[in-house]
């Protein structure tokens, strides 16, 4: 094996472990935050989580069935600011409750972002996640869904989070879990994050991957 081929996950495992892929994540996060007028640090945040399937080489012991969902696999939660940027993210195994996860999302975003001070979440979080973060100093603050809606509608407050979903999906790597360990998988988020800002900052575009469209006949 040649030294080109190792220094790159070298340094992917050295940057996830000591908080370097999160650190230029945050910085860039302040970066674009100012770019469009708001102060670089947050002060509200909307949670939520999405389970997604796990490749095949993803350890058992890391996976689970998401009884809710019907689904297996692992689970992410992320929590976002207003603009649609993530703030924290945790990856479990799917059958980890939206509680230890929503739990553990405040723990980050206190650490690391002592600015926030409310958090809106949906119904799946409940009494612990909300007296956990008035013991953080965050209100949490559940977002229904108003009944007298029909059919699709975007919540507000909650949306964000849905959107950042969204966003992740288009980066092939997130579509599914391929990631031997729940860490790297937290580092690809913050990673494609970071492609996302850094092309909101210098106003460029990712060429799709999708096959060009075949010219009509003459």
């Amino acid at each position: 094996m040649s030294i080109s081929s190792i220094r790159p996950a070298y340094y992917f495992a050295a940057w996830r472990d000591d908080g370097t892929d999160q650190t230029l994540h945050d910085l860039l996060r302040r970066q674009v935050r100012e770019a469009v007028g708001r102060a670089e640090d947050p002060t509200a945040t909307s949670m939520d989580t999405r389970t997604v399937h796990s490749a095949a080489g993803v350890p058992a012991a890391t996976t689970g069935l998401d009884a809710g969902r019907s689904s297996r696999g692992r689970k992410r939660g992320i929590a976002s600011d207003a603009l649609g940027l993530v703030i924290a993210v945790t990856v479990t195994a799917a059958s980890v409750h939206d509680n230890a996860i929503g739990i553990d999302l405040l723990d980050k975003v206190a650490i690391d972002n002592p600015s926030v001070t409310t958090a809106w979440v949906d119904a799946g979080f409940k009494n612990a996640v909300a007296d956990h973060g008035t013991a953080l100093g965050i209100e949490v603050q559940t977002v229904h869904r108003d009944p007298d809606v029909r059919g699709f509608a975007p919540i507000p407050k909650r949306w964000i989070a849905e959107q950042v979903f969204g966003t992740l999906m288009w980066h092939r790597r997130l579509v599914r879990d391929y990631e031997r360990s729940p860490a790297t998988a937290e580092s690809r988020v913050y990673r494609a994050m970071t492609a996302n800002m850094t092309r909101r900052l210098t106003r460029t575009a990712t060429p799709t991957w999708r096959p060009a469209a075949a010219a009509p006949a003459a």
